[in-house]
């Protein structure tokens, strides 16, 4: 029996402006392969032609070979028989790949009952005891929507390998989770290939190709610009775009610059804020208050209650105790950007439609959307497509623009970057920071990398666990 897993030979992807050249690799039994590069370069559009599920509009060519049996690319259905049992894709959007109206339990245990053949009571036993695995014990009948969005992620996770597959291709497995639970998926992600199956792994996060070993490619604008064994690539790069790449991390940017003086009056004030879920405390006496232009970081492990924090101080969530004080204003003063930008934006229409509706809706400047779209690097040609069409880092810029044409006084910026590149994470949240203060716009960014919260941020909240009990000193310089 070979050794070979899965063969991609002369892979190319063309259609919609997109052109992937020819990629060639392979996967071993136990092999482990990581595809690095910045947002739109093309790493998940291979997973898909792997899996057979292009957009509309793009087309795939070469040869697949998947435990000896051979595939040409440009025929996609003919690999759907094999999701699940022997290819088994991680996807990059939990709440596209979960069913909103089933409880977490009963997602996982349907992939047992029908992937792996197990009776009804070992199917829910082999559930609750995945979801325990990855941290997520009493969380079996919570629906979706119910969970944060890395708890969610992990649901997904749970489902999608609970078929055994042994070839697996993770899409973005660790984004928007905190430091532990990253490593946790980690060490099951390396599960497979020490189990005689192949990983195939798509990452912006360079810790997370640290500690998958194995090979790593790097990618740009749809080319391979280096290949190499991930400890030697990755400590000694040979070319200049995968230098840029490590230089990007959070841990090596520049300390910010010390916040602006400013006397003006706060924007949004808490005192004594309280909240309780499910019976669990997720914070409590907690103070806070925000001024123009500032910029407070929140950091913690995921399901603590930072998204909840920020749902209370926008008014989208009721508080168990104590006070919330919001500026007066216009409706639209207080915004946010959400976690998930897929959750947020309409699947059916273009995102000329979406932007254009926005504008006519709350009478916005029209001319505003050209100068920011060149800010945040995004191609005018983007305009034209649908949000699913375009990658989840594009997706989420056009989730920044709609919410800055609203000219926010105040904003809540749940993982705002998550989905994007190092190289296009730093520019974009140091864009973020550079038109919150030129507008006066306070804001409160939520980050599970407490490196980039502090290169970023004036201020910093610690939710969950032992350091939140120093959250006031933390905000001391804030307090009124």
């Amino acid at each position: 029996m070979s050794d070979s897993l899965l063969e991609v030979s002369a892979l190319t992807i063309r259609g919609e402006g997109v052109t992937i050249a020819p990629v060639d690799f392979s996967l071993a039994r136990g092999g482990r392969l990581t595809l690095l590069g910045e947002t739109g370069s093309g790493k998940s559009l291979i997973a898909q032609a792997i899996m057979g599920t292009l957009p509309k509009g793009l087309s795939a060519r070469g040869e697949l070979t998947i435990e000896g049996d051979g595939f040409a690319a440009a025929e996609g259905a003919a690999r759907r028989a094999l999701w699940g049992r022997r290819l088994a894709l991680l996807p990059q959007e939990p709440w596209h790949a979960l069913d909103p109206t089933m409880r977490a339990g009963a997602q996982v245990a349907e992939s047992h009952r029908y992937l792996r053949g197990l009776g009804r009571r070992r199917a829910r036993e082999a559930a609750l005891h995945d979801l325990a695995g990855l941290g997520l014990a009493g969380a079996e009948a919570r629906l979706p929507g119910e969970l944060s969005g890395g708890m969610a992620q992990r649901v997904a996770f749970a489902a999608a390998s609970a078929g055994g597959a042994p070839i697996v291709i993770a899409d973005e497995p660790t984004k928007g989770l905190d430091a532990p639970r990253r490593d946790a998926v980690v060490k099951l992600l390396a599960g497979t290939p020490e189990r005689g199956g192949a990983l195939l792994t798509i990452t912006h996060d360079i810790e997370v190709a640290r500690r998958l070993g194995g090979e790593v490619i790097v990618l740009r604008q749809g080319r391979v610009v280096e290949r190499g064994p991930a400890e030697q690539l990755l400590s000694a790069p040979r070319s200049d775009y995968t230098r840029q790449l490590l230089d990007a991390e959070p841990a090596r940017w520049p300390a910010p610059p010390p916040p602006p003086a400013t006397a003006e009056e706060p924007v949004v004030e808490a005192r004594g804020l309280a909240k309780w879920r499910g019976g669990r405390e997720l914070f409590c006496d907690l103070d806070l208050s925000l001024r123009p232009g500032e910029i407070v970081g929140v950091v913690g492990p995921s399901g603590c209650g930072k998204s909840t924090l920020g749902d209370l101080l926008l008014g989208l969530a009721e508080r168990d105790c104590g006070e919330i004080w919001r500026a007066p204003g216009q409706r639209l003063a207080f915004q946010k950007l959400y976690q998930d930008p897929p959750a947020a934006f309409s699947p059916h229409w273009t995102l000329a439609r979406l932007l254009e509706d926005l504008v006519r809706r709350h009478r916005l400047d029209r001319d505003a959307i050209a100068p920011l779209m060149a800010r945040l690097g995004l191609d005018p040609a983007l305009l034209a497509r649908r949000p699913g069409e375009i990658s989840g880092g594009e997706l989420q810029r056009f989730a920044i623009l709609r919410v800055l044409l609203m000219e926010p006084r105040f904003l809540f910026a749940d993982e705002p970057t998550s989905r994007l590149d190092p190289i296009t994470q730093r520019d974009t949240l140091a864009l973020l920071v550079e038109l919150a203060r030129e507008r006066h716009c306070a804001v409160m960014l939520v980050s599970h990398d407490p490196a980039l919260i502090e290169r970023v941020c004036d201020q910093r909240l610690v939710l969950g666990g032992e350091e939140a009990e120093r959250v006031p000193e933390d905000l001391a310089a804030l307090a009124v």
